[in-house]
């Protein structure tokens, strides 16, 4: 039920690192607009089946390693953490967690676990589980993880990480930071994991290959509201709800009340629309050029969510350690060449030509939906010039020295480049092209090679990094501190250089410095001040070139009752039921 395909949000996944998306007319539409003040779930009915689309096979089926849309969608309603966001209030809320006391200034939190929680295979949740999911997986240096990537940003020595969470008994569990750090709450949400299942392969140092897409389902257990029933590759994924699960409606009666779901695993968008307009799914994303489209599917109701958090950019390899020829390295390593492609951009034309009018070009890193953080006029535009694109590489001595139409560097290697993105999103197959044409009118000649998501993640995060440029986008977060896995120099999403052991460059240094600060400024202003700061460096060097921002739409059969879409997430989806 938070499968929206595209670039929204999955529940706790919204307030944990960024995660790689998969997917980011004429006529009168209306559009729903719901008032979080307005709404109030109401006491539904138990039974029925949901049915959703997902845009891909999960790569893996450990939400410690997932870091990719593909991964969270299967995931996200199968594990819990020990505090939620409430996504009508944004106020932090207890989850496995039934309360917590903080002490000396924000630098000791203790929690009161809830009792008579159990694991979806009936095993009881303790104390164990969090020390364990915490110390021996988030925060272990042999498993990289985008989790560990928020919390090593504060905690930096040996010392704090061996005081950072201890067990106090079977139901309470102490954290001890060195400093007040402002997302802590917030990071709690992270999904905590079965000490019973899984301690095992990390002590055989074998959790890299852990809960994988061969895994039986009934290996996969989490304390959320569902749990894996079937997983068939290409075709669905069912899940059936747990019968632990811990919340209650007003009534006491267990929740959900949607007993079994099933997602269709449908990379082509056209068969999803299909689906969905034939009745066979239960809701789905909209595309803009299908907007007019699904507003005339009886029953069914369309939502206008506003400027999606997410963003979709080209990225450039610069990383030295990658599988690429080193005369491309250089290329990209260079500022005014990544400017002089961003300058190559039609972002107005991409607006219109791809997404029928319903975006806007994206300039940074952050879109509108990130307030307070983006304001207008915080990025300057790289406006649309080609002539001057070629004026940019001719100045850093490309040209074309043999008379063939493409340009040359100075040691007569064409200035050609091999673009990838993930095959069968039409939005960035569309885009690719458009950035094909354009380049190669000036000389540049480009080679535009879709592939499959998984493959293509693999390559962008994984040794030898065998890539060149890529079109593909991230999820965002209502807290900056949660893209440090991607801006940080040492992240594992740092995609155009992960996981550096110090900063190659100076910009990348300042950045590190200011999100360091911003993890522990408490001053909401302040936070403000070096987030901007952050964004405003980023969108200067260009290591991403930023292209649109797409409205967020959903489209749902009117069946679904106590349904609230935001585009962070669904508020309350385990109190959805089908009329």
């Amino acid at each position: 039920m938070k499968s929206f395909l595209g670039a929204l949000l999955f529940c706790f996944f919204s307030f944990l690192p960024f995660h790689l998306t998969s997917s980011p007319y004429g006529g009168e539409v209306s559009f729903l607009r719901l008032k979080p003040e307005e709404f109030q779930p109401k006491e539904g009915q138990e039974g029925g089946q949901l049915r959703f689309v997902l845009s891909s096979d999960p790569k893996t089926l450990n939400p410690a390693l997932a870091q990719e849309t593909s991964s969270t969608a299967v995931l996200s309603d199968i594990f819990t953490g020990l505090t939620k966001v409430d996504l009508k209030s944004m106020e932090v809320l207890a989850d496995l967690a039934e309360s917590w006391e903080e002490r000396e200034g924000g630098r000791v939190y203790l929690f009161q676990l809830r009792k008579g929680v159990r694991w979806s295979d009936g095993t009881p949740f303790s104390a164990e589980d969090v020390v364990f999911t915490y110390r021996d997986i988030y925060l272990n240096p042999k498993i990289p993880n985008s989790t560990g990537d928020i919390f090593r940003g504060v905690l930096k020595s040996e010392e704090d990480l061996k005081n950072f969470v201890r067990k106090l008994d079977a139901h309470r569990v102490e954290f001890r930071l060195p400093k007040p750090f402002a997302p802590f709450l917030n990071a709690l949400s992270a999904p905590i994991l079965p000490k019973h299942k899984l301690e095992k392969h990390v002590k055989e140092e074998t959790f890299m290959t852990a809960w994988n897409v061969n895994t039986d389902p009934k290996e996969i257990v989490g304390t959320g509201p569902y749990r894996l029933k079937r997983y068939l590759k290409g075709v669905l994924v069912e899940y059936e709800a747990n019968p632990y699960y811990y919340e209650r409606d007003a009534s006491g009666r267990p929740l959900p009340y949607i007993k079994r779901r099933i997602g269709y695993i449908l990379q082509d968008p056209d068969t999803a629309l299909l689906k969905f307009s034939l009745g066979e799914v239960d809701y789905m994303s909209v595309r803009p050029q299908d907007v007019l489209f699904v507003s005339r599917i009886k029953e069914s109701r369309l939502f206008d969510l506003g400027p999606t958090p997410s963003t979709t950019f080209l990225a450039f390899n610069m990383n030295p350690r990658a599988d690429i020829p080193k005369h491309k390295l250089r290329w990209f390593q260079n500022k005014e060449f990544r400017k002089a492609i961003s300058h190559a951009i039609d972002r107005e034309g991409i607006c219109y030509l791809v997404y029928n009018g319903l975006a806007e070009p994206l300039h940074g890193p952050i879109t509108p939906a990130n307030r307070p953080y983006y304001k207008e006029g915080l990025f300057p535009p790289y406006e649309y010039d080609l002539r001057k694109v070629r004026r940019l590489l001719e100045g850093l001595g490309f040209r074309d020295r043999d008379g063939d139409g493409w340009l040359e560097d100075g040691e007569g290697h064409r200035l050609e480049l091999v673009l990838l993105t993930n095959a069968g999103n039409k939005e960035r197959e569309a885009i690719g092209n458009i950035i094909k044409e354009d380049l190669e009118r000036i000389g540049v000649k480009v080679l535009f090679r879709p592939i499959d998501f998984n493959t293509l993640v693999s390559k962008l995060t994984s040794p030898p990094y065998s890539w060149e440029m890529i079109i593909i986008g991230l999820t965002g977060s209502m807290d900056p501190h949660f893209g440090r896995n991607v801006w940080h120099s040492s992240g594992t999403l740092h995609m155009w250089n992960p996981r550096q052991t110090k900063p190659q460059t100076h910009w990348e240094q300042k950045v590190d410095e200011l999100l360091d600060k911003g993890a522990v400024e408490i001053n909401p202003e302040e936070r403000i001040k070096l987030y901007r700061q952050v964004y405003s460096i980023i969108a200067e060097e260009q290591p991403l070139v930023f292209l649109v921002t797409p409205k967020s739409m959903l489209s749902a059969t009117d069946k679904l009752q106590n349904l609230f879409p935001t585009v962070w997430g669904w508020y309350r989806e385990e109190a959805l039921f089908l009329r």
